[in-house]
């Protein structure tokens, strides 16, 4: 897992909301992708697409089905594969307003249960602060998946803390 990757896609999403762009695309990786997923279940993204270098055309994006030929992937296009996002806006404003990496390459930040239920609860536990606002979401990679914190407190499962979405 490479947590450098990560907080290029944390700090390109947060970039892309405050321009108040509507799609942007991403590097596709497994990693990357389940982050995109928790972040689309949590409300904060729109869509997610699978596509090349240039935009994909708006029917998959509208979620409309897609013709499927020319979308195989081959060894001589997966170096150039892209995510493409969808942004949120509510009244004018992001809904993805600020995200940030929790654990960095140089310290791994890992939380058993106990930890995790006191973050949810708002309570500082070890280097994290707790849950204070409200939406706020915190995803922990875990042996079952990308989770949020209060999801892995119902699961009780620990794992290590990646970052944090406001």
């Amino acid at each position: 897992m490479s947590l450098v990757n990560l907080s290029h896609l944390c700090s390109h999403l947060q970039n892309a909301s405050k321009a108040r762009l509507g799609l942007t695309s991403l590097p596709h990786t497994n990693l990357h992708l389940s982050l995109l997923h928790s972040l689309q279940r949590a409300g904060f993204l729109s869509t997610i697409t699978l596509g090349g270098p240039t935009p994909p055309p708006p029917s998959p994006i509208l979620g409309h089905p897609q013709d499927p030929a020319g979308s195989a992937i081959t060894q001589t296009n997966r170096a150039t594969r892209r995510l493409w996002v969808g942004l949120k806006y509510w009244d004018n404003e992001p809904v993805l307003s600020r995200m940030g990496m929790v654990s960095k390459p140089t310290r791994r930040i890992w939380m058993g249960v106990e930890e995790l239920r006191d973050v949810a609860r708002g309570v500082k536990s070890g280097y994290v602060e707790g849950l204070k606002g409200i939406g706020e979401c915190l995803f922990v990679s875990t042996d079952r998946g990308i989770m949020e914190v209060r999801e892995c407190v119902e699961r009780g499962v620990g794992g290590m803390v990646l970052c944090r979405v406001l």
